[in-house]
Order: C-alpha cells, then structure tokens, then sequence
C-alpha cells in the first residue's frame, strides 16, 4: 500500500472528525463550565455572567457548531481568540512554560481553532450540505 495514496484520500475525512472531536472538547468544557456536568471542583464556583462563565457559553454554542460543521470558519476564528485570550488571562501570569501553567491544552485548541478557520470544516460537515 501506498502511505500517501492513503493519506491523501482520508485527509478530508481527517479533517472532519478533527474538527468534530476539537468542537466535543469546547463543547464538554462549555456543559461543566455552564451545567456543573460531571461536577467539576474547579468549576463549581462559576457564575453565568463571570469570565468563566461567558467563556462556558462561548465554549458551549460554538463548541456545538464545530461539531456539527456550521459556519465552521466564524466560530473557529472566535473560538481561537478566546483560547489565545484565555491562555494569556488565566495560564501565563503563573508561569512561562505551558508544563508548569497548565496552559498546554489552551495553546492546542487555540492553534487547532485556528487552524479550522483556514481550512474550514471538511466534507462530513452542514457547511458542506449548505454547499
């Protein structure tokens, strides 16, 4: 078997479940941020209107539109800034280095959001119905 022939074919499907498990992420922190599911220490304390709690709403309405593929690029593009926003308020002043300020999962999804903004949702997606 030929790896790239491989490659090449799957890629766009790739894409999508990519796309599909990134908004599953947003989505899952958006429910414990916003509905205390699973109860969550760090989150039990937010308010709807708090910083963690707009970002919970941010997180669970686009979250749920990446899954689904729909305006894809927007929510992408939003959803990268408020990672990049919420690496920069919540994990870097306790340190530089993601290992040691947990901020690695924030890099990720924000280079992942940002990602889908230029690639878009792929073929498994509403996007490519409304097509």
């Amino acid at each position: 078997m030929d790896i790239d022939r491989i490659a090449t074919q799957s890629q766009p499907y790739l894409l999508s479940l990519f796309r599909f498990i990134t908004g599953l992420l947003l989505f899952h922190y958006g429910v414990a941020k916003l509905f205390k599911f699973p109860p969550v220490e760090m989150f039990s304390e937010v308010t709807p209107l708090s910083l963690w709690g707009v970002a919970g709403m941010f997180e669970f309405v686009l979250g749920g539109l990446l899954m689904i593929g729909l305006f894809t690029r927007l929510a992408a593009f939003i959803l990268s800034g408020e990672m990049a926003f919420a690496y920069f308020i919540e994990h870097l002043p306790h340190s530089f280095f993601p290992i040691v300020n947990d901020g690695a999962l924030a890099i990720v999804l924000c280079f992942a959001c940002l990602f889908f903004t230029a690639a878009g949702s792929g073929p498994i997606s509403v996007d490519a119905m409304r097509r």
